[in-house]
């Protein structure tokens, strides 16, 4: 039997979560001699009647279904904690899962993330701030980890595909399960850029319970934890929460106080939980983002600004800027880009000390000092 059949078939034993999966290998050596050990062994060590009948019978099937999963693309992976690819800041958490799937490239989950997360239906403002603070962030080297949720989770992911960088979504389904159903193009844009995860099992469907274990993954996995608009009963203050646990930076948008999906992000702000942030700028004070990247987003300055100066659509928007200050349409109107495109360059060229956001809504060329 091999070790990662009978940790899968473990991990799938109703009853087991990650801290008796734990103790159980820590107790018997490794997942094989658990499943081996029999009902007076497991009673010895204070297990109730009902999960001794369930690790009496072990889903094998499961096992081999997860297994062919794995095996049916390049693109798919199955972690154990302890094994090298295996993120480490995820295994500090207390409840660190023992099993992660991964659909796309499992050696981005090593490199540094900021988990973005909010309301499923934020307004339109605050899906804005979403996708703008993912954006910058993404460009400027940090990874964006969400939900893969309608409204705030989906404008942080596509947030940071604009913004060149990578994303990594934490489902609450297993690996061949896309919910919700709707964002199953979205999915598939992360994986090839990015990774999906999910420590469920192939067939498990999404379930209330899931989604507070997902959202400890996204804090574990996060060097700091961005709440963008969340009323006082939003699970994205679970989030929060676990992110407090964790010892994370904890960041928060202030909005509106007619607002009411801007009271859970005061609430934090006001008891001391949570920095307040009004620009990516200030995140990336506190959070630095030039750590252990991917090679292809460590490039310097100068190095970005020969990418600008020579990738046409960036030199078509610069051209269009000109010299003096220029509002968004003007530029759509001079380079004839949609505005979701030169929306994302604009943003790539303000990080990259290009252009300038100026009040009113409008663009110059160079750093804000060199407006003076």
């Amino acid at each position: 039997m091999s070790d990662s059949r009978a940790q899968l078939a473990l991990w799938r034993t109703p009853g087991v979560g990650p801290r008796l999966f734990r103790d159980l290998l820590a107790r018997f050596g490794n997942a094989a001699a658990t499943l081996d050990a029999g009902s007076e062994a497991w009673r010895a060590l204070g297990l109730d009647d009902g999960l001794r009948q369930a690790l009496a019978v072990p889903d094998w099937a499961g096992a081999d279904r997860d297994l062919s999963w794995e095996q049916a693309s390049d693109n798919h992976h199955i972690l154990f904690q302890g094994q090298p690819l295996y993120p480490e800041r995820l295994a500090e958490i207390p409840a660190a899962p023992p099993v992660l799937f991964v659909l796309g490239d499992p050696e981005l989950l090593a490199y540094p993330q900021l988990g973005i997360v909010g309301s499923r239906k934020p307004t339109a403002g605050g899906r804005q701030s979403a996708r703008d603070f993912a954006a910058h962030l993404a460009a400027a080297g940090l990874g964006i980890t969400s939900g893969l949720a309608l409204g705030v989770d989906s404008a942080a992911h596509e947030g940071a595909l604009a913004g060149g960088g990578y994303t990594i979504a934490v489902t609450a389904t297993g690996p061949d399960r896309i919910y919700p159903a709707r964002n199953r193009d979205l999915a598939k844009r992360i994986s090839e850029g990015g990774a999906i995860i999910t420590e469920f099992p192939t067939g498990v469907s999404a379930r209330p319970d899931h989604f507070p274990r997902r959202n400890r993954i996204i804090s574990g996995l996060s060097l700091g934890v961005l709440v963008v608009e969340a009323g006082l009963r939003s699970g994205s203050l679970i989030t929060a929460r676990y992110a407090l646990e964790h010892d994370r930076e904890v960041f928060a948008i202030p909005g509106s106080i007619h607002n009411p999906l801007a009271k859970g992000c005061h609430r934090l702000i006001r008891r001391g939980q949570a920095k307040l942030v009004e620009q990516a700028a200030d995140i990336l004070e506190e959070i630095p983002a030039q750590l252990s990247l991917p090679p292809e987003l460590s490039a310097d300055t100068e190095a970005e600004g020969v990418s600008a100066a020579t990738d046409p659509d960036h030199a078509a928007v610069l051209e269009a800027i000109g010299h003096d200050p220029v509002t968004l349409d003007t530029v759509l109107q001079r380079t004839g880009l949609t505005p979701d495109a030169v929306s994302s360059i604009l943003l790539i060229l303000e990080l990259q000390g290009h252009v300038t956001a100026m009040s009113g809504g409008r663009y110059a060329r160079g750093w804000p000092e060199d407006r003076k």
